[in-house]
């Protein structure tokens, strides 16, 4: 069967095209190149083409059989979010409204949604279970919250079923070698840190010192790339069983301080990272993980590649290769 991945150029996006292609899907990868990277296509059926052109998205499904679909195509950064919020309301509802729109004209009702920890905003609780208020404190986050809302709606209006995998912070790189992480900007630690190294950024920056934690610095949820893309071959075979709509954690229940990945680092590469302390940025929290456990009942997903020095390992062996 086809399954059309919207956005599967991308860092993730491209790394469970892979997975689903291992397992034996036929793949065809709807991508605009924005962001994306044509050689992480890696020889698969690709078109390229941009979700908020409502034409070009209804062409995708026009003559093939497509099964079901997976959304990775969005806007992700957060502070660009605060400083322009129209865009990402414009582009993140709008581009997911036209995909919503021609898998129903085509008659495709299982959809695998890339949502995001965001959701959730200043957690009340730790590790963050599903059943969490949704509070985002940016508009990156609001978006990601609506289209979960939009989603329930399609579900219950027009039987359009879907899981919303909600990321904490993905990172490492293809094992084999073929992808890795990049973005332009690039805000994520793991990336920075050996893009540091490397010569190929700036010193890094640490924002914040004086978070109420062991080492003052913010605490995250790290997650394999490669188990993030098994958990999203996992959902789809739920819904092909017949499953319902739901919204899982994708994360570890694990933490490590940003000091503590910048140790590792070192540790990894041999080097020495430089960095400085500076200010924090909006909206960030002390402290963010992931309640891990309905991922494992429901999917029956266990993250395999996420322990830190694998994902530092994966990631540098992908750097120092493509600079």
């Amino acid at each position: 069967m086809t399954i059309l991945v919207a956005g599967g150029a991308g860092y993730i996006g491209s790394h469970t095209a892979k997975e689903l292609a291992r397992e034996g899907f036929d793949v065809l990868v709807f991508d605009d190149l924005s962001s994306g990277r044509r050689e992480h296509v890696r020889g698969r059926p690709f078109l390229q083409g941009d979700l908020m052109d409502r034409e070009a998205v209804q062409a995708a499904f026009r003559g093939r059989t497509i099964e079901a679909v997976f959304h990775f195509a969005g806007l992700i950064q957060v502070g660009e979010s605060y400083a322009d919020p129209r865009k990402y309301y414009t582009h993140n509802l709008l581009s997911t409204l036209n995909l919503l729109d021609a898998m129903l004209e085509a008659g495709v009702s299982k959809l695998i949604f890339s949502s995001s920890a965001a959701v959730y905003g200043a957690p009340r609780e730790t590790p963050i279970p599903e059943s969490h208020p949704l509070d985002p404190a940016n508009p990156y986050g609001r978006t990601k919250a609506m289209i979960e809302r939009i989603l329930e709606d399609y579900d219950r209006a027009y039987g359009l079923r879907s899981i919303s995998l909600r990321y904490f912070n993905a990172a490492g790189a293809d094992p084999d070698g073929e992808m890795g992480e990049t973005h332009d900007p690039e805000t994520h630690l793991v990336p920075n840190i050996l893009k540091s190294l490397l010569g190929t950024a700036p010193r890094l920056g640490v924002f914040g010192g004086d978070f109420p934690t062991p080492d003052g610095t913010a605490i995250r949820d790290y997650i394999h790339v490669t188990d993030l893309a098994a958990a999203h071959v996992l959902a789809l075979k739920a819904l092909l069983r017949g499953g319902a709509s739901a919204a899982v954690n994708l994360g570890t229940n694990t933490g490590c301080s940003v000091l503590e990945v910048i140790r590792r680092a070192e540790a990894v590469t041999g080097r020495p990272v430089p960095y400085d302390i500076r200010p924090r940025r909006k909206g960030d929290v002390a402290i963010l993980l992931a309640s891990k456990e309905k991922a494992e009942e429901l999917l029956g997903w266990k993250p395999a590649l996420s322990s830190l020095e694998t994902i530092i390992a994966t990631a540098w062996s992908w750097h120092r290769r493509n600079g």
